[in-house]
């Protein structure tokens, strides 16, 4: 098994986007979903500020 990267995390992203925006009469709600959680696994935890 593979680990899944921040690359791929991007990957799947643009490849949502693009399907998004080629048949935008669909509903995407699944996907739109899927992109927001994406984007915050890409964007990671929070940062803690410096003590």
């Amino acid at each position: 098994m593979q680990a899944v990267t921040d690359g791929d995390r991007r990957k799947e992203v643009r490849a949502l986007l693009s399907q998004i925006q080629a048949h935008p009469e669909r509903d995407w709600s699944a996907e739109r979903r899927r992109l927001a959680t994406l984007n915050k696994l890409i964007a990671g935890p929070p940062r803690q500020p410096p003590h």
